[in-house]
């Protein structure tokens, strides 16, 4: 008997499972703000030398601010005036002659700087004078963030496996807020980046396993819901950020604002269950039995809950020692676990790679900071929306190829389209992150399909590691046009191709159960462990 048997009979997708859902919403809803959390906080505004300690008192007093940036500040060849550099000494010439500046001695800036704040308050920037170290310490603190994401992906699927989804759901909203919050108050940068790696590194303990869990209680028809209504959490979070970040232009209290929404997902949390097909498969059959029963009720199926019996359960997962402790090295134990997460690792790595690579590299649109937050996050609507169909219409795999092919040809477009076509290449660009957005939805529930329920999240937890790491090559590639313009656009493009190539040797997760062992993957064929137009009848006896 399978589990499957069991949530038809009390129905796998009621009231129950969709509390499920919108609770981890809530939680959710934060992972994107964070994410891109640091194009507003460490944006660098408008800026130049405080030129208080060239007033002499006389002449220098007597003019107005635009006349004293005159003589106190270089300008650059663009015809801006520097940033970092000003004048040793007022050039009361330049009021006559502004473009003789030759042999005129500059120095860096010897009273820090002034910043407008008509768009930002306050950021990263102007709050440790990061202005002319931007390239160093401001990127520095995306690569922390995503380092403690990469390393907190590996933490939390191994902790959840081992202690169970629920529990350590709870220690990623506790730990994910007490840090991040606690980096909005940071007395040093030095402190905030520490901050910032510990709320990554917590942080994401909140989408692998609430993924997971979601997907674990829902029966095989509406799992391409639950993958499609996690992913829209995203897509939620990133256009609502952009409104969040218009009205809070402050870079700490911005921190508490998007972490607020965990004080809801706290409290929300008393009623999320535990993943049965987890405390099956670690022999907890009274606390399976515990939800299976809570599930039937508020679905209004009660009329099965004399089958939700301990001994029927125990059927469910009888291969394989419950009490024993899996770890990723079981990711690599056997043949066939080995090539799936080989395969899925590399995939993973693809599309995260790919799709950053072109979020990051979207130009042309004319916007300010917020138009262009809230329209990148507008342009993976349709793309998810039209996956909702495609998984059933052609299935996971073919899904997953053709977005990540599609993706490709895009960026192979933009290498031969010429650089003043502005308007081109920036459409084409919205339209490949519109397949690559696709492409990250689908792995996402194509994974968790894959991988069998004792190392569901281990599995999850290493593909979200080796994610991040795409995330880190991501910007690293696009420094490739140093060398040559196009070189970036070929990588991704190469990138893309290979992930829709590994992705198709991956088997077809579509109208199939879940895997709840590791002796499910070794044994499985092309029939194995397959529900194709079969209708349960339900469990009339302990079979």
């Amino acid at each position: 008997m399978r589990f499957e048997n069991v949530l038809d009979d009390i129905n796998g997708f009621g009231r129950f499972q969709i509390m499920i859902l919108i609770i981890s919403f809530i939680g959710r809803f934060t992972l994107p703000c964070h994410f891109m959390l640091n194009n507003f906080i460490a944006a660098v505004p408008s800026h130049h030398c405080d030129i208080s300690s060239l007033d002499d008192g006389g002449i220098f007093r007597n003019l107005s601010l635009a006349e004293r940036l005159v003589v106190s500040i270089p300008v650059q060849g663009d015809g801006t005036p520097s940033s970092c550099q000003m004048f040793a000494e007022p050039q009361y010439h330049l009021l006559f002659n502004s473009s003789n500046t030759t042999d005129l001695t500059t120095v860096p800036c010897q009273n820090g700087w002034v910043y407008d704040n008509s768009i930002f308050k306050s950021t990263l920037t102007s709050q440790w004078d990061l202005v002319c170290d931007r390239r160093g310490k401001n990127k520095a603190t995306t690569t922390i963030f995503f380092v403690g994401v990469m390393f907190g992906a590996m933490s939390f699927g191994s902790l959840s496996n081992r202690y169970g989804r629920r529990i350590m759901l709870l220690v990623s909203y506790l730990s994910g807020m007490l840090f991040a919050d606690a980096s909005a108050f940071s007395s040093s940068y030095m402190m905030f980046a520490v901050l910032r790696f510990f709320t990554g590194f917590c942080i994401t303990g909140i989408v692998i396993i609430s993924s997971v869990l979601s997907v674990e209680w829902v029966d095989i028809k509406h799992r391409k819901l639950v993958g499609l209504v996690d992913s829209l959490s995203w897509t939620f979070g990133s256009a609502t950020f952009a409104a969040i970040a218009y009205f809070v232009t402050d870079w700490r209290w911005l921190i508490v604002s998007v972490t607020s929404p965990l004080i809801l997902a706290i409290i929300t949390w008393r009623w999320i269950p535990e993943s049965a097909r987890w405390l099956i498969a670690n022999g907890k059959m009274e606390r399976a039995q515990m939800y299976l029963k809570k599930c039937a009720k508020m679905n209004r199926t009660t009329g099965f809950i004399h089958t939700l019996k301990t001994e029927t359960l125990s059927t469910i997962v009888t291969t394989e020692k419950r009490d024993r402790i899996y770890t990723y090295l079981d990711l690599i134990r056997t043949p066939k676990m080995r090539r799936l997460a080989l395969s899925t690792g590399t995939v993973w790595f693809c599309v995260a790679t790919t799709f950053y690579g072109i979020s990051f590299n979207i130009t042309g649109f004319g916007l300010n900071i917020y138009l262009t937050q809230f329209t990148y996050a507008l342009i993976e609507l349709p793309a998810k929306l039209s996956i909702y169909y495609l998984l059933d219409k052609i299935g996971r795999r073919y899904t997953q190829v053709g977005s990540l092919l599609l993706a490709g040809v895009c960026l192979g477009i933009n290498i031969v389209v010429p650089k003043d076509r502005s308007i081109v290449r920036t459409v084409v660009a919205v339209i490949g992150k519109g397949f690559s957005s696709a492409s990250f939805a689908t792995i996402v529930l194509y994974s968790s399909e894959l991988y069998p329920t004792v190392v569901r999240q281990n599995g999850m937890g290493y593909n979200s590691f080796i994610a991040r790491l795409g995330v880190a090559m991501a910007p690293l590639i696009l420094l490739l046009d140093d060398l040559w313009k196009e070189l970036p656009q070929v990588v991704l493009c190469s990138v893309a191709v290979l992930g829709g190539i590994v992705a198709r040797t991956l088997s077809e997760t579509h109208n199939r159960c879940l895997p709840e062992t590791i002796e499910d993957i070794e044994q499985q064929s092309t029939t194995a462990i397959l529900l194709k137009n079969v209708k349960w009848e339900g469990l009339n006896s302990e079979d």
